[in-house]
């Protein structure tokens, strides 16, 4: 998730936990444990895919965290010695913390490593979009509303009630998932579509709107979008293409054999000019990707090699938050494929 989200998040649980007993440190604790893993964005890994790929793995691993929580305690109590009496706390706060974050981010599509080393398979359940408001505002509310008011008697429950609203709308996001995910099944069977694995999403900012994403065998795939105010159960399928051959020249590369392992095989090939992309199908709605990554060159007709790694930049999914607006009113709106297209002609 984004940072002020795990910031509340971290801040929210610091509250819970010590909230009463040391005032407003255990939500400044808090908020800065929500926001320790994703320092790892800062540490340069060697080229493109080695950042995409490793960030959210040791760092976001429930038994790094957990050796690392004693050292954090250490420090904390160093800090502030008034509060030694309450050391197991201190360790409740720090830990639940880094889970939570954790955890929280496990409800993204990206991924996240938390079983790193035993299990470095990232666990992605993909029912929460990495920013999304209905989830942040109540967490941010609830502590806000605790710290500002902290001798207030209500104060505690403005925290507790922010807590138990978002994780409700989680629960919330989960079961939609649920739903659209066996509708889109039935969807395609009833196309009579052969998938080799589906994928459900939701839209940039909500879970009303949900993308669904097909990988046919060959690497094609299908892309379709279900709001749950639409009222009937249809999904109006589009197929894309894939240029998979064009990794045949690119050998045992690690970098295409890393990005494969970490889109879970959710990935487009194509080419811009001599380049060969891999594009990360999961993040952003077609045609705009978030993460695409250059990994071979054509040096001639007949003749493909694998290439140092880089990241290419192409036009944000964001921009495409008005069109999710209103696709989640309107059924019969074209795709966002089909509208950008329309705009840009």
């Amino acid at each position: 998730m984004d940072s002020l989200t795990q910031i509340a998040l971290g801040a929210a649980v610091g509250e819970a936990v010590l909230g009463r007993k040391v005032g407003n440190r255990a939500a400044a604790w808090g908020a800065l444990c929500g926001t320790l893993p994703d320092l790892d964005v800062f540490i340069p890994l060697g080229d493109a895919v080695r950042d995409f790929t490793y960030h959210r793995g040791p760092s976001h691993s429930l038994f790094v965290l957990a050796l690392l929580t004693p050292l954090l305690v250490w420090l904390i109590r160093r800090l502030h010695p008034d509060t030694a009496d309450h050391h197991r706390r201190w360790y409740l706060l720090v830990y639940l913390t880094f889970a939570t974050h954790v955890l929280l981010d496990s409800f993204t599509v990206y991924g996240t490593q938390i079983f790193w080393p035993l299990l470095s398979t990232p666990m992605t359940w993909a029912t929460i979009f990495i920013i999304d408001p209905a989830y942040t505002v109540p967490l941010l509310a609830g502590v806000t509303l605790a710290v500002a008011a902290r001798r207030r008697g209500w104060a505690q429950l403005a925290n507790t009630t922010g807590l138990v609203l978002s994780s409700l709308y989680l629960a919330w996001s989960l079961g939609a998932k649920l739903y659209v995910q066996d509708l889109a099944q039935q969807s395609l069977a009833a196309r009579g579509i052969q998938v080799e694995r589906l994928l459900t999403t939701p839209t940039p900012f909500n879970t009303l709107l949900w993308r669904a994403l097909a990988m046919a065998p060959g690497g094609d795939y299908y892309e379709g979008y279900y709001s749950l105010l639409d009222g009937g159960r249809v999904i109006a399928w589009q197929g894309h293409t894939s240029e998979r051959r064009l990794l045949d020249g690119t050998g045992n590369d690690w970098n295409v054999r890393r990005l494969q392992w970490f889109t879970k095989g959710y990935y487009r090939v194509s080419r811009k000019g001599t380049d060969i992309l891999l594009t990360d199908l999961r993040m952003g709605l077609e045609p705009d990707y978030v993460f695409s990554f250059k990994v071979g060159e054509i040096r001639n007709p007949h003749s493909v090699a694998a290439a140092p790694p880089r990241r290419v930049y192409t036009a944000r999914p964001l921009a495409a938050a008005g069109w999710v607006w209103r696709r989640i009113q309107a059924p019969a709106m074209p795709s966002w494929f089909d509208a950008r297209a329309r705009y840009a002609g």
